[in-house]
């Protein structure tokens, strides 16, 4: 029993850090901004259309917060997937990882 919850130790701490590699990707407004965040649901990149800067601060901020929330909904998303995968099995309570 020890030696399976080092092992499930070990895995997950490697699926922690596969985490931190992979990304997904937000956008907003048709893709006049894109925002990248990896797997710990951190934000990697903003990248803005020039063409929305004309349309003002209030739409520019819009797009900058959907895109961003985008990005982050879908970063936990990944990280339950993974976490998912790695205990699927073990018939342990909801959130107990």
């Amino acid at each position: 029993m020890l030696k399976q919850l080092q092992q499930m130790q070990a895995k997950m701490a490697r699926v922690q850090e596969e985490l931190g590699t992979m990304t997904v990707t937000g956008t907003a407004g048709g893709g006049a901004v894109t925002v990248v965040a990896n797997g710990h649901q951190q934000v990697q990149s903003v990248a803005i259309e020039p063409e929305v800067m004309e349309e003002g601060a209030d739409l520019l901020s819009d797009l900058v917060l959907a895109a961003v929330n985008s990005a982050l909904d879908q970063s936990r998303e990944l990280a339950s997937r993974q976490m998912g995968q790695l205990t699927a099995g073990l018939n342990l309570p909801p959130g107990l990882l």
